[in-house]
């Protein structure tokens, strides 16, 4: 699964869902908490690729990381993804 597509498309998904309106378009570049998705948003978003990619790599971290822009956020589900 091409995780650089799938996520942005689930985060737009998880917006709608949740009634938060996204500014402009997704980059890798988006800083998430500029986004428009809101702290339940993001709880969501994770929900639905635990879901969606079988992983939550958040939960599996030693030390918690807050990924800062969306490109980050998509280099962990990598990283997890290789690991896994």
């Amino acid at each position: 699964m091409d995780l650089q597509t799938h996520i942005p498309k689930a985060l737009r998904e998880v917006a709608e869902l949740a009634n938060c309106q996204l500014i402009g378009p997704l980059t890798n570049d988006t800083v998430l908490l500029e986004s428009g998705l809101d702290s339940l948003g993001f709880a969501m978003l994770v929900a639905q690729l635990d879901e969606d990619l079988g992983m939550d790599p958040f939960s599996s971290m030693q030390i918690a990381v807050y990924p800062r822009t969306l490109g980050e956020f998509i280099r962990i589900y990598q990283q997890a993804a290789e690991q896994g």
